[in-house]
């Protein structure tokens, strides 16, 4: 899923976003689904120039740049879309904690992977895995339960991905099948932050 095909996705996840922010009942449902609209469709919107540039640019530092804006776009996404669940939720002890340290986290990885930028692809991939998970540990203190399920169903969908994301270059199409996965946990963790967190007043 590359390029042209990754652009029908952008407008997509704006329409979206937009709706969830208009449905929002209060300060902290808006900023909530400010953030996170904000970073659904900027993963899809940096991932679509990245592949468009990587595929139809031969200058290497347009490529470079854009790989960097991509790579560090996950980062973003991951904390953006934990936001919802750690501020609409009701947390306590060290739980509640993670609402800032997601972004501590994904600032961190950040700054590691601009510095070694594709040095140690593996640590690199650890570091988003670490992060992906470490804020799920809330789900334990939240006393309800309504989207954990879908939660927990989209974060199966990413780390299957993440298999096919670090088999590039040796199965076929692995990159992408990641993409796929990608689009599909998105999916699910929209409907769920839309049916049980900002959900629409009737």
């Amino acid at each position: 899923m590359k390029d042209g095909r990754l652009l029908l996705l952008v407008v997509p996840t704006f329409y979206l976003s937009i709706c969830l922010i208009n449905v929002a009942d209060n300060a902290l449902e808006y900023w909530a689904a400010l953030v996170y609209g904000f970073v659904l469709t900027g993963l899809f919107t940096v991932s679509t120039v990245f592949h468009t540039v990587a595929a139809f640019s031969s200058n290497r530092l347009w490529r470079n740049i854009f790989h960097r804006m991509d790579r560090a776009m996950i980062y973003i996404f991951i904390a953006g879309s934990y936001t919802p669940w750690l501020h609409l939720k009701s947390l306590s002890g060290i739980s509640s904690e993670l609402r800032w340290a997601v972004w501590v986290l994904a600032t961190l990885g950040i700054l590691y992977q601009q510095i070694f930028h594709e040095m140690y692809k593996a640590l690199e991939t650890f570091f988003y895995v670490v992060i992906a998970l470490l804020p799920s540990l809330a789900v334990f203190e939240m006393d309800d339960s309504g989207g954990l399920f879908e939660l927990k169903v989209g974060g199966v969908i990413y780390m299957t991905g993440v298999v096919f994301f670090k088999c590039d270059g040796v199965v076929p199409l692995a990159h992408a099948i990641w993409h796929v996965h990608v689009v599909f946990g998105a999916l699910i963790h929209y409907y769920a932050v839309s049916a049980y967190l900002i959900v629409e007043e009737v």
